[in-house]
Parts: C-alpha cells; structure tokens; sequence
C-alpha cells in the first residue's frame, strides 16, 4: 500500500483527504490511501516517518510550511528562494521540498486579472503569502504587506489602508487563517467602504466559499475569487511530483 498524507495542526478544516479519496476511486488507482497526520508540534515528524514506512509523499500546510525546512535533504530552487515549503518528495537520497503554492496561485489568479490591476495589497506573512509574494514578483506587479505587528518598510499595519492606499493598491489577496471556519463571519480589518469595481480580492481561504472579505468586495461590485482552485491545482502537482519517478 502506497500512502500518502498531510502534516499540519490542527487538521479539521483540510479537503486533502476527501480529494485525493475521491481522486483515487475516480480514476481507479489502487493501492493508495491518504490520511491525515495533525502534529501538535514539527518535532514529531521524524516519529511520523519512522512509524509509517509505506509514506510516498507528504503535503503541509499550516502552521509548518517554513519550520518544516531543516527536516529535509534538499528543496527546490523556487521552495528555497520562498523560504516555505507545502510538498515533501520523497526519494531514495531522502526528503525534497517544494512549494506548489506558486502554481496553484499564478494559474488561478491570472484570469481574473485586468489592465488596471497595476499593485496589490497583501494580507498576512505567513507561508501562503510567501508564495503569493513571489508570484507578484514574477509578474512584475508592485505590492506591500500588510500585518498586524509590521517588521520594515515593505510592511504596514491594517490602519494604515485608507482610501488613498486602495486607490492606489486596485488587488488585495487575503493570505491569512484567521478568518476561515468556523471564524467566518469575520474579516480583515480593511476600509471596505474604499472597495470599488475596480477591485480585485483574492482570498486564499476556500471555505466557506464565500467570506465575509470576498462578500464585502461582492457588495462593492469588485472582483472576487476564493481558493478552491488553487487548492485543487496544487493537489494536482503534488500528485504529480510524487509519481514523477
């Protein structure tokens, strides 16, 4: 038996089970199981690999996508230039990191995209914001941080998005948890009354499907996208990177 699995804690709120069974009955692959693994801290994963011998791959998510690092031989170059990891490919040298964040980011991210969506405001630090980051990078799209306790000038607190800012910063891509279920019926701390048409929110949260950040911009005719699908491109390149030998 092939097994595959998710590292993070706590583990409630992750589709990965419930998609990659389906995925595996659809498509008729036998032989495989995916299975959740919530460790309360990083230091259990070499227990976790130590114990689970028939492990082929593992996906990671919060809060161990950067602190999951020293645990393995090698990552990737864009892993390594992120500094967060959310695949672990496991190979007969050892453990190799990825960050199949970006893909699942850039090819849900960019359809939506238009001419006057020039810079963009991005909510949180964490792993998935690190991804987002390098991304906009990429593209050549300016942005900024936004966090509640700032560390430098590409950074500023959420009292200071005011209405000249979100004239200015026309994408805002929430990359934090906090407001996932069952916190849904709260938001980022933003001037949503400054929301326009011209708006693009992008929330990486995909459940509920819609929250209250994405409804706040619905009601102020912006553009809005959640990330089920960035969730699903990035399962699928997971897949890919595990069964690539």
């Amino acid at each position: 038996m092939n097994e595959y699995g998710l590292i993070g804690f706590p583990l409630g709120h992750s589709f990965s089970k419930q998609y990659f069974t389906q995925k595996f009955e659809k498509e008729g692959i036998q032989d495989c199981s995916f299975t959740l693994f919530p460790l309360e801290n990083i230091e259990q994963l070499n227990d976790l690999l130590s114990t689970q011998p028939h492990l082929k791959g593992l996906a990671v998510t919060i809060p161990y996508k950067q602190s999951v690092i020293p645990f393995l031989h090698s990552i990737s170059n864009e892993a390594a230039e992120i500094a967060a990891v959310n695949c672990i490919e496991f190979l007969p040298e050892g453990l190799k990191g990825h960050n199949t964040d970006v893909t699942g980011f850039k090819k849900s991210f960019l359809p939506f995209l238009k001419h006057h969506h020039t810079k963009a405001l991005v909510l949180g630090t964490g792993g998935g914001s690190k991804a987002v980051q390098f991304v906009l990078s990429k593209m050549g799209i300016p942005f900024l941080l936004v966090s509640r306790f700032p560390e430098n000038d590409a950074s500023i607190s959420y009292l200071q998005v005011n209405k000249q800012l979100l004239q200015e910063y026309s994408i805002v891509i929430n990359t934090t948890p906090v407001w996932m279920y069952p916190n849904e019926n709260n938001c980022p701390d933003i001037p949503y009354q400054c929301i326009t048409p011209n708006h693009f929110l992008f929330d990486l949260i995909y459940k509920p499907e819609e929250t209250k950040f994405l409804q706040m911009g619905k009601e102020k005719g912006a553009t809005i996208k959640n990330g089920y699908q960035m969730l699903i491109i990035q399962a699928e390149e997971n897949w890919r990177i595990w069964n690539k030998q």
